[in-house]
């Protein structure tokens, strides 16, 4: 039996005006996120666990890097922690060092890919990594915003999902979440045992 989902057309406009909306601009947004830490923030993780699209394909995008190096992320054959994230997004900000610290200790079994939402491509994530210390994490960018689109019509960020190797989805997280926690460890290591 097929999945069927509702028809999220209204939702996909919606979300893209808010999308362009929260991407409007200055440094200011860039330089203020930049500065917060989970340890200063009051932003609290509470993502949540999201297992009913197992299965689901990784979608068929290709994201970019400021250099120009493209990747296309159903070709990427290995395990892959993919985050959706946007400098404007305190959540994300807060949780993108956990995320630099997850991907040294699943280096050589999962590729965490973090790509970022923002309209302003690499005018605004350059300086975000510029003034912080997150020499784990790529910076690749969807600056059309194909990615989130193909979750549904623009997802709430950040956006985590785990796929298999074969590209397939084992789960998802939705909104900030502790990636240096014990339970977050133990679901990434329980999915891929039984993926």
């Amino acid at each position: 039996m097929a999945k069927t989902r509702p028809i999220l057309s209204v939702a996909a406009c919606c979300a893209a005006g808010l999308l362009a909306a929260c991407d409007n601009g200055g440094e200011e947004a860039v330089q203020e996120n930049a500065a917060l830490s989970p340890e200063s923030a009051t932003i609290e993780l509470t993502g949540i666990l999201d297992r009913s699209f197992v299965g689901e394909e990784v979608p068929q995008v290709t994201v970019t890097d400021p250099a120009g190096a493209q990747l296309a992320l159903a070709e990427v054959g290995e395990p892959m922690l993919l985050n959706l994230w946007a400098t404007w997004c305190a959540p994300c900000v807060v949780e993108m060092p956990l995320l630099d610290e997850l991907a040294v200790d699943l280096a050589g079994r999962v590729r965490v890919v973090t790509v970022s939402e923002d309209l302003r491509g690499a005018e605004v994530v350059e300086p975000f990594f510029a003034a912080r210390d997150l020499p784990n994490l790529p910076r690749w960018l969807d600056e059309q915003n194909d990615l989130a689109f193909s979750f549904g019509g623009g997802p709430v960020l950040p956006l985590t999902v785990l796929y298999d190797a074969e590209g397939k989805e084992l789960w998802r997280v939705i909104g900030a979440y502790d990636w240096g926690s014990e339970e977050a460890r133990a679901a990434i290591e329980e999915a891929l045992a039984e993926g």
